[in-house]
């Protein structure tokens, strides 16, 4: 057994996995502490649709500005104990690190300036989109693509980026035609093998330029990966027992971010989440029903539960009623959050975290594997596992009897159709060859190079 991989969970008891309290608190510099009885809004936010390019670039400076100015603002005004920045830097950002670390600088100076004259405790996130794609990648660890994600990372925690954090896309394309097909096995491999070797690579390096920078490496997400299950199936193009599997597959790689020196909150947008929390103790952010500006979900409440920081997905720059849209998200946030530190203050987290989980597991198996004592009992399982592949297959197998025993005990309410997906489901389980190598090669006959080509993985084809 790999001696990274954690051998067993980080909470015993369902009494003490709650929301607001991780096992490793983060300890910021200006005091903040993510997991240490406080949960923090965690502010995203994206640009209006706009031309970005070096013409454009003082507007899109300006525009992060009057976002920044208007959050802090808000914060101060609704008397926030401290909050979370995210940007999510757009590809152009990224594909030119010097524009993304200019936004990066900008938004930092702001955010320290209100810390500095009004006491406002903050801390920014910066998340590069991992660009390793499209047909012009050369290579996933070298060349133009690789060389601009690590001069952005480095150029962000130079400035003074608090904590560095990416939603990889290791795996994606054969993930993604794995999902079209329900292909149980393919996105086993793509997760458990692929994903869990791409996550190796790059959080050894973004956690070294992290320690050599004076930043946090904080944590990856499955957003391109289960995510794009949980869109599909929302749209009932697949089956929801399916993207149910598939997140806490995910949980797998994603944790693969803290085994190399992650130290949280993980992405808001990995909701898979839960399950790093349960098995590592490292603090996390999540988003539910305060996401709806960005995408719709079924786990509305339910992702509050076991949350320390508490965000919005991501919201264009524009203008409502109620004044710019990011500045309106955070007002939610700010609200959210007070309420559930009060229920804390007055001994009523467990109380307020059951009423989020039971308003949402019944009625949907996506909502039902983010249910605490699920989630507990899950990671109780993956841990078993030897390996990334033995885990996340392990995960599969986990989750499939647990929704099954679920609908039968009355705990799930799944349609017929959903019911019979999940023998389906075990079935192809069923069907996967023991030995990795022969695994490796079945997937490989199935697929073609431009789904996923193991050279630019640096991993042989068998």
């Amino acid at each position: 057994m790999d001696s990274r991989l954690f051998k067993e969970v980080a909470y015993k008891s369902l009494d003490e996995f709650v929301y607001g309290h991780a096992k490793k608190p983060v300890h910021l510099k200006n005091g903040m502490v993510i997991g240490g009885g406080t949960l923090y809004p965690e502010l995203n936010f994206t640009l209006p649709p706009m031309l970005i390019s070096e013409s454009t670039m003082p507007n899109v400076i300006t525009q992060y500005e009057e976002i920044i100015h208007g959050a802090c603002s808000k914060a101060l005004e609704l008397n926030a104990p401290g909050m979370l920045v995210e940007i999510e830097l757009l590809p152009p950002c990224t594909f030119n690190p010097q524009w993304g670390i200019e936004i990066a600088k900008v938004a930092k100076n702001i955010m320290a300036d209100y810390e500095a004259k009004h006491g406002l405790k903050s801390a920014l996130r910066l998340t590069p989109v991992d660009i390793r794609e499209g047909k012009n990648l050369k290579h996933m660890y070298r060349g133009e693509h690789w060389d601009n994600l690590m001069a952005t990372f480095k150029g962000a925690a130079e400035v003074g980026a608090d904590f560095l954090a990416v939603e990889s896309v290791g795996g994606k394309n054969l993930h993604d035609e794995a999902i079209m097909n329900c292909d149980l096995p393919k996105a086993l491999f793509s997760l458990g093998v692929v994903a869990c070797h791409d996550m190796t690579i790059l959080w050894d390096n973004i956690v070294k330029i992290a320690q050599e920078n004076n930043s946090l490496p904080s944590g990856d997400t499955a957003c391109g990966l289960a995510n794009t299950s949980m869109v599909l199936a929302n749209k009932n193009f697949i089956p929801k027992v399916f993207a149910a599997v598939d997140r806490v597959m995910c949980a797998v790689r994603t944790l693969v971010a803290v085994e190399r020196g992650a130290v949280g909150p993980d992405k808001d947008c990995g909701y898979e989440g839960v399950y790093i929390k349960a098995i590592s103790g490292t603090p996390i952010s999540m988003e539910g029903k305060s996401s709806a500006c960005a995408h719709s979900s079924t786990v509305g409440n339910i992702a509050a539960c076991l949350a320390d920081c508490w965000s919005n997905e991501s919201i264009e720059n524009i203008r409502l009623l109620g004044g710019m849209a990011p500045t309106v998200s955070l007002e939610n946030l700010i609200y959210d959050c007070r309420l559930m530190n009060v229920a804390t203050s007055k001994g009523k987290a467990l109380e307020m975290r059951d009423m989020l989980a039971e308003s949402d597991r019944r009625y949907d198996p996506q909502a039902y594997v983010l249910d605490p004592a699920v989630v507990l009992k899950l990671s109780e399982q993956i841990v078993k596992g030897a390996t990334h592949l033995e885990r996340t297959k392990i995960a599969a197998a986990a989750t499939i009897t647990e929704l099954r025993e679920a609908h039968k005990a009355g705990a799930l309410d799944l349609p017929a159709k959903e019911v019979r997906y999940l023998d389906i489901l075990e079935q192809q389980l069923n069907s996967i060859p023991a030995d990795q190598e022969e695994f490796a090669h079945m997937v490989m006959k199935q697929t073609t190079p431009d789904k996923f080509d193991p050279a630019k993985y640096d991993l042989t084809a068998k």
